[in-house]
């Protein structure tokens, strides 16, 4: 498979032989992601200009912008399956065109926002869909991998759900599903894609609290989201997408403002302070 044909690991049935009897050890490794003078786009029409960023492995990070700025390509290009217009993207100092794309997908795991499955898989065979990067051609997963897979739910406290029918979960256990089967993956970085959309408040605050602790494992977690407030919440870096460039980007405290949050949507908001946490009030006029 080429580099510009990388998939997510959505929907593939492992099919290979067992994993290497190993466990990565977050903490014991630290690598760092960097998109470099980047001209990010489709079919060579540019979306977005001069992209520049680093995240490394304990941080998290959170795109932000309107629909349509970008976002998506930018995941897009990261996960290789959009070919760079110009510019490169290095991975631990290599550019990921000379990663073999297995070991990539071992580095860098994708959470996607479509969760729908074309067959009645259980949620543990969801899971360890993860394990696929890991196994070799033409034999199963081992005892090893479902090992991984058990541990990983029980990580996300989704062990409850292990056999039922996937499309028959709630969305945000759903959701949990597919972040599992992220981890699954045995990952160093987290691209998520608007995770917690469609989802109910309780289970956007699960998601939340779930990706704060993942980045206390020293996961580097770069995550797109249409609230200003999940920034808030995860203390993070933030990235603001906004015509066709990276038009703002450090800490949230700092980047996220009214006046940016007016450039960007259009809308009026008001950041107030509640318990030492910021939140985000649209100004709703009579």
């Amino acid at each position: 498979m080429k580099r510009n044909e990388l998939k997510s690991p959505d929907f593939q049935i492992p099919c290979h032989g067992p994993a290497k009897s190993h466990k990565r050890k977050y903490m014991d490794e630290r690598m760092i992601l960097e998109i470099k003078n980047a001209v990010l786009g489709y079919r060579g029409k540019a979306v977005l200009q001069n992209v520049n960023f680093t995240i490394e492995t304990g941080r998290t990070i959170c795109v932000i912008g309107k629909n349509g700025a970008g976002k998506t390509t930018l995941f897009k290009s990261i996960l290789g399956i959009l070919p760079l217009l110009r510019g490169e993207i290095l991975l631990d100092g290599r550019s990921i065109e000379r990663w073999r794309q297995r070991d990539y997908a071992r580095v860098i795991a994708y959470v996607p926002q479509a969760r729908t499955l074309p067959f009645p898989f259980t949620a543990f065979d969801v899971v360890l869909f993860g394990r696929t990067a890991h196994l070799s051609h033409f034999a199963s997963p081992g005892k090893r991998d479902r090992q991984i897979a058990d541990e990983c739910m029980e990580k996300l406290q989704v062990s409850h759900l292990r056999n039922r029918i996937f499309t028959q979960l709630s969305g945000g256990e759903q959701q949990m599903i597919i972040v599992a089967r992220a981890l699954t993956q045995q990952p160093l970085f987290l691209v998520m894609d608007e995770p917690a959309s469609n989802l109910d408040f309780g289970n956007q605050v699960r998601i939340i609290s779930q990706v704060n602790r993942l980045k206390d494992d020293s996961l580097g977690i770069l995550m797109a989201t249409h609230s200003p407030d999940h920034a808030f919440m995860c203390n993070a870096g933030v990235m603001v997408v906004h015509n066709g460039k990276i038009w703002k980007s450090g800490g949230c405290n700092r980047v996220i403002t009214e006046d940016v949050l007016k450039e960007i949507y259009g809308v009026d908001v008001c950041i107030c302070s509640m318990k030492g946490i910021k939140t985000c009030m649209p100004v709703i006029g009579n």
